[in-house]
Formats: C-alpha cells, structure tokens, sequence
C-alpha cells in the first residue's frame, strides 16, 4: 500500500510539473518585434558626377560601356542603402556583365535586321526573342540577387525556370493570338477573324493584372537570405481593384488633358496667330495633346498604379521571421515634379530625380524582424553568373534585379 500511495504522489507529481510548464509556456510572450530601419544616404550631387561620367563613356564607347556603368551604378546606390546602418554591397563582375550584355545585343539586332529586310523573317525572330525573355528575367534575379549581400550574408532566387514561364503565359497567349489574327487589311469588312482578334485585343488587357500577380508571386516566393524563404498572400483580385481604380484616374486625366490641350492651344494660337482656328492651329494643338498624355499618363497614371502595387505586395511579403510594410504616397506628384523639371534642364536633373525617387520608395518600406540578425549564418550557395537577362533590362525600360 505504502509504494502504491508513493508511485500514484510521483505520478501525480510529474503530471502537475508537466501541466504547470505547459501552461508557462503558452503564457511566455511572442518574441518581440524589432524594427531594421532603413535610411538612404546618396545624395543628387554625388550621383551627378557617376551619371555625367558614365554618360559620357557610353557616348565615346558606341554603349559598349553600359554594362561597366550599370555596375558603377548598382554599386553606388547598395552603398548608401544602409538596413540597421549596415550597407548593401554588390558583388556582380562587370565583364560577366558584358557578355550578357552581347549577347542581348546580337538577339536585338538580329530582329532589327530581318525586320528591315523582311517582315515575314522577323516575326519568328521576335517571337524567338519573347521564348527567351523569361529565362532571362528569371537570370537576371538569381544574378542580382546571387550578388547582393548585407553583412556579409548572400541573397538568393530560388524560382524554377519551369514558373518563369508560367508568370507570362497570361501575357504571351493573348499575345500570339494577336499576332496570328492580325487582318491583312485594316480597312476590310468586319469577319470572323477581325471580330476575334479585337476578343484577343481585349484580353490580352484584361489579363494583365493577372500577369502582375504571377509574376509578383514568382518573385516574392522565392527570395532568400540565410535559410530565410519569403512568402507571399497575394490575392489577384487586389490587383484588378488597383487595376480598375487607375482606369478611372486615366478617365480623369483624359478629361483634364482635353480641357487642358484647348486652354494652352488657344493660347498659343492667339499668341502666334491672333486666331484660334487659324489654318495650321491643328498641328500645335495635337503636339500639345501629345505632349500632356506623355507627361500625366507617364507620371500620374503609371506612377500610381506602381506605388499601389508596391505597398500591397511588400505588406503581403514574410518569412519565417521577418514582415515587411509599405506605405508608399506621394510618387505620382514626385515623378510629375521630376519630369518637368528633366524637361526645363535638357535632362540635366534626371541623376537627382533618380536618387529622389529611390529615396522615397526605400524609406516607405518598414522591415521587422523576431530573431537577432547577429545570430544569422550564411547558407551554402552559388553565385549565379549568367548576367544577359540583368543587362537585358534595360533594353526594355526595366530594372529586374531588386
């Protein structure tokens, strides 16, 4: 009797050990939160000098030095971005650089060519150069990803080929579609294939919000940095919400620029001819129209619509220990300043609108973190060095890598 009471007090014992741990541990507190500032350093003036001189060799050098200035570039801006006051660094070999940069030169050429010589030869080539495109852009991520680090520690791209190609299908379906239903004769009869090719028209703009959302996934699920594996909930239909509420900012400027081509026009035609409808008046009121779409739609519309997507997808972006947020405003009024003011400098500003811009959408980013980064390791990886589809960028207007 005796070893039975002390057997079932042991038990018990343990059992209330066990009970009052548990309940510990599920009282302890979340780890706590710790914010990794963000601060950018350059300065317009600095930048200046690098642009001037870049410029000035891409000029002497027929744009055979693009490539070396793209580094010069990256690696100036990485090292004025300061994350917890430590600097970003960029290790990409400019001369890897600049044989991606040949070889997209070749391709692009070889499309310039035949389309000179012949329209039927260039459409394989064009589409031979959209086959490759998404390789390339998937290249260019792992090489400027591969090649950036913070504290010594290497970032990493881990998307698939496989799902690079699955982000353009959206884009590429349509697209074809377009190709191979484009009429002969523009002014011809309405027929089937007219009919369907306007259907193809149409959706090929109403599946690009889907296209963005692909490829925004593609991208943020796919970062890494010392075993850390973003991840991204990203619900397509916010990105049609952002898509439907800039068609209705593209109304709106649409309204402003016509009232704004009369006003202007007018203007100018009595300034210049004393009439409003004087012969000839047409032709400066279409280059002012020209002129106003270009800067509202380039500045306002586009601007817009790439903020709100910025701030949606970084606040959808986490990893096991990091979150991130974004609450970019103001881009549309920076990027309509920036752009008046490159237009009255013959393009003299355009180094301080870039550093203003990056400035701007860098400290908009809020980074938090429940681990030490002290106590991150690196991880064992492979730098990647094909650099065509990182130069391959800025063929298409374009900055690919982060």
């Amino acid at each position: 009797m005796e070893k039975s009471a002390a057997r079932s007090s042991i038990e018990s014992t343990t059992e209330s050990a066990a009970a009052a741990a548990e309940m510990a541990l599920s009282a302890s507190p979340a780890p706590r939160l710790r914010e990794l500032p963000i601060v950018f350093t350059a300065s317009g003036s600095e930048y200046f000098r690098i642009w001037a001189v870049n410029l000035l060799l891409i000029l002497m050098s027929g744009g055979l030095y693009l490539p070396f200035a793209k580094q010069r570039r990256i690696r100036y801006f990485y090292a004025n971005t300061l994350i917890e006051g430590e600097a970003l660094a960029f290790h990409g070999d400019s001369w890897r650089m600049f044989r991606g940069f040949v070889i997209v030169v070749a391709l692009m050429a070889v499309y310039s060519l035949t389309s000179n010589f012949s329209p039927a030869v260039a459409i394989p080539a064009f589409l031979l150069l959209c086959a490759v495109w998404p390789a390339m852009w998937r290249a260019a991520m792992q090489f400027r990803l591969g090649n950036t680090s913070w504290r010594g520690l290497r970032f990493g791209f881990h998307g698939s080929l496989a799902g690079a190609y699955r982000a353009f299908l959206p884009i590429y379906v349509p697209a074809l579609l377009v190709t191979a239903l484009t009429p002969d004769d523009p002014k011809a009869p309405l027929s089937w294939q007219t009919g369907l090719y306007y259907l193809a028209m149409a959706a090929s703009i109403l599946m690009l919000p889907w296209a963005t959302a692909l490829m925004r996934r593609y991208q943020h699920q796919n970062f890494s940095l010392a075993g850390e594996r973003s991840g991204l909930s990203l619900n397509t239909r916010a990105i049609y919400f952002i898509g439907w509420k800039t068609l209705w900012l593209t109304v709106g400027l649409f309204i402003v620029t016509l009232m704004l081509t009369f006003v202007l026009g007018g203007l100018l035609a009595l300034a210049t001819s004393g009439k409003i409808d004087a012969p000839g008046n047409g032709q400066l009121y279409g280059l002012i129209w020209l002129g106003l779409t270009y800067l509202l739609g380039g500045s306002v519309v586009l601007a817009y619509h790439a903020s709100r997507v910025q701030n949606l997808v970084w606040t959808n972006t986490k990893s096991a220990s990091l979150s991130f947020e974004s609450t970019l405003t103001g881009l549309p009024w920076l990027t309509l300043k920036n752009w008046v003011l490159i237009v009255l400098t013959l393009g003299l500003y355009r180094p301080f609108a870039v550093v203003a811009t990056v400035r701007l959408r860098l400290h908009s980013v809020r980074i938090e973190t429940r681990t030490d980064p002290e106590s991150w390791q690196a991880q064992p990886t492979t730098a990647m060095q094909d650099a065509s589809g990182e130069v391959a960028g800025d063929f298409f207007g374009v900055d690919v890598g982060l």
